[in-house]
């Protein structure tokens, strides 16, 4: 629901036919079942399915906010926050957004979007790559409409400008630790006395499919 554009904000976005995602220089492809591989700093696991959809789930309760990237051949990106209204059992999300937005009116051009997430608190983030389209299903707004939604939307939701975007994931990648910030934190000041490798985390690609 929020609307704020940032244009100093340059991304990761989808380049290439096949399914993968840039990330530091490294490319990482979309695989078609969980794996699971060690490397220096962290522990590689590719989730897909219902451990994918678990994982969004379990994200987004902690943290629902995302930045929500749209016109992703253009840079700098075009990015804003948005609160994640649900995250449903086939692992789409959904927001409510206002017809005459810029957002609406850029995935009426380019449907093709990307989500931003970061907890903090626990050290969790996940970039994910999807499809966005935008309804007025009457059903969604019943379900999703609450007190903070009529900050934007003042004539409750009955008000014409309200619509609903479903995000469809494709594919993405996520980083977690495995002991929370706190943990985290002690073990990177440790590695640095000691000034042996840090070996903390779980990172891999992401796809419901």
């Amino acid at each position: 629901m929020f609307n704020h554009k940032s244009s100093n904000v340059l991304l990761c976005a989808r380049t290439l036919n096949t399914p993968a995602i840039l990330i530091n220089g490294m490319l990482f492809e979309v695989h078609g079942k969980t794996t699971t591989m060690e490397k220096n700093a962290s522990q590689i696991k590719n989730l897909t399915h219902v451990e994918a959809i678990e994982k969004f789930k379990e994200l987004v309760k902690h943290e629902s906010t995302c930045l929500f990237t749209t016109l992703l051949t253009q840079v700098p990106l075009t990015t804003r926050p948005m609160s994640v209204q649900k995250v449903c059992d086939q692992g789409n999300f959904w927001f409510l957004s206002a017809a005459d937005s810029d957002k609406n009116m850029e995935i009426a051009r380019d449907s093709r979007v990307q989500l931003f997430f970061l907890n903090t608190s626990k050290y969790e983030f996940l970039s994910l790559y999807g499809n966005a389209t935008i309804s007025r299903d009457r059903q969604k707004i019943d379900e999703f409409w609450s007190d903070i939604a009529k900050a934007w939307f003042p004539e409750g939701k009955d008000d014409p400008r309200i619509t609903v975007i479903k995000v469809t994931p494709e594919e993405g990648f996520y980083w977690d630790t495995k002991d929370g910030k706190l943990v985290s934190m002690i073990k990177i000041l440790a590695s640095a006395i000691t000034g042996k490798t840090l070996q903390e985390g779980v990172e891999g690609t992401i796809s419901v499919k």
